[in-house]
């Protein structure tokens, strides 16, 4: 099993958050542009036809000296492989570009994949947490910028 992994950014995060924030993602627009040296212009073909996508990103800015490896709460950037993966709505396809609402990634972020969200991976049944979960993500959706 390989230990290490190596990723090229498929497109990048135009966003008005350029600081990492907690709680103001709400009503967030955002574009991702595609790398046009690699990908033809009809990549994103039938994509307009879904609500919503899921975006695969890294946390590009943290240092690998905020890395933290012990017990945490599932929040915050510093993750051992500073990957984020969030459901946003898709606003629009154009091009090679996506506009989508409620993606919580900075400005300049590399994007690692995009994929429609279908409902058929959605969890089945229901969904538990901690109730310190829900009270961690109170203000997370907050109006931004």
């Amino acid at each position: 099993m390989p230990s290490h992994f190596t990723f090229t950014a498929v497109g990048i995060v135009h966003s008005p958050i350029r600081e990492p924030l907690d709680d103001v993602w709400g009503g967030v627009t955002s574009r991702i542009e595609l790398d046009s040296s690699r990908f033809a212009p009809d990549c994103l073909k039938g994509l307009d036809e879904f609500s919503h996508v899921e975006i695969v990103f890294t946390f590009h800015r943290i240092p690998d000296s905020e890395v933290y490896f012990g017990a945490r709460r599932p929040r915050g950037q510093n993750r051992p492989n500073r990957i984020g993966v969030t459901v946003c709505r898709l606003l629009s396809v154009k091009g090679l570009t996506i506009e989508v609402e409620g993606l919580d990634a900075i400005d300049g972020t590399p994007v690692l994949d995009i994929k429609p969200y279908m409902a058929g991976f959605a969890p089945k049944g229901a969904v538990r947490q901690p109730a310190w979960a829900g009270e961690l993500m109170i203000n997370y959706w907050n109006k931004g910028a």
